[in-house]
């Protein structure tokens, strides 16, 4: 689906955005890969590290809808990316989270439309399903900007999806590389000892924007079936011998998270590997709306009352496993020392 294609990513210079780019130049018939981010210095480091003649920067902020539509000409598809992602400073700085998660989201959609841009997909957290700080009230927000953008589409040949998931392991502000450094200090604070969160690495946050971008019909959002891990686990595997304070959680954040929600399972449909929240997309009928997507992506209707949460997931990391997933997906130099097992 890609092939022959011109690629944008907003925000492109994350941690998502190098992966997601790693992935796209290794198919010889993508056209072209445009980075659309606002840090030239990430730009400059990026632009070291892949020569490839198909890779294109482009300074730009999201809020910059003029910006984005310059950008976006002879664009096929685009990965939308950028966001501001920090709950903390999120809840401090609120009124430019909503200009960037929100009014960024609306430039998007409105620069895809305009620029008749054919497929979209946006990239969302496990923080928007049942909000309760800011950052997830946005993305939330953006993510139904997203699907209601298929009522908006008219008849031009244009798809909007979402994909929601849980922490990816590594990324920049996660615990694991908070945790790697503070092992130095012999003490790593725990926030609640009852914590857990979703995991998931680069590659398959990759493999779930592919696949939403090769299956999405328009207005789905796509939730993978991922395990969780105990924060107690993590701390564990990263420092058994480390001092863990428990210092109580930050305001925002929540004790498990939540990626489906009982009444978002009245429109989920499973297939293998996926979790799929069908759209309620206007003038249609909810329930043709569900059979009709559970035909296109061969699934089934989650049974009443399912809800999709980190806490009562049936897939768990353990201890082990963390560490190999540490050192494949995070630091391959990493191990305990004998004094620390």
């Amino acid at each position: 689906m890609l092939n022959a294609q011109s690629i944008l990513i907003t925000g492109g210079t994350g941690s998502f955005g190098h992966k997601c780019l790693e992935r796209l130049l290794q198919n010889p018939e993508v056209k072209r890969v445009v980075i659309y981010s606002r840090d030239e210095l990430k730009q400059f480091d990026m632009a070291q590290k892949y020569t490839d003649p198909r890779l294109r920067f482009f300074i730009g902020d999201v809020r910059d809808r003029d910006r984005l539509a310059h950008a976006l000409t002879g664009i096929d598809t685009v990965i939308h990316a950028a966001a501001l992602k920090q709950v903390p400073t999120a809840e401090y700085n609120p009124f430019e989270c909503i200009k960037t998660n929100v009014l960024g989201a609306e430039n998007v959609v409105q620069a895809c439309i305009d620029m008749k841009v054919r497929n979209v997909v946006a990239l969302s957290t496990d923080k928007a399903a049942a909000p309760i700080n800011l950052y997830g009230a946005t993305k939330l927000c953006s993510d139904k900007l997203f699907i209601a953008a298929n009522n908006v589409r008219g008849g031009q040949d244009i798809r909007f999806s979402v994909v929601r998931y849980g922490n990816v392991m590594g990324s920049r502000g996660s615990v694991i590389p908070f945790f790697m450094e503070k092992r130095k200090t012999g003490v790593l604070p725990i926030t609640d000892t009852e914590m857990t969160r979703f995991n998931i690495t680069l590659e398959e946050g990759v493999d779930l924007v592919i696949h939403a971008l090769n299956h999405a019909q328009g207005g789905e959002i796509f939730v993978p079936k991922i395990p969780s891990y105990r924060i107690t686990d993590v701390a564990t595997a990263i420092g058994p011998k480390c001092e863990h304070p428990v210092v109580g959680i930050r305001p925002g954040e929540k004790i498990h998270e939540e990626m489906i929600t009982e009444t978002d399972a009245l429109q989920t449909i499973e297939t293998t590997k996926y979790y799929i929240i069908v759209p309620m997309l206007f003038g249609h009928n909810a329930a043709e709306l569900l059979k009709t997507y559970s035909a296109k992506h061969v699934g089934t209707p989650v049974p009443k009352g399912f809800s999709y949460n980190s806490g009562k997931n049936s897939d768990w990391l353990t201890v082990d496993q963390i560490r190999t997933l540490i050192r494949d997906q995070v630091d391959s130099s990493f191990e305990i020392a004998p004094s620390d097992a």
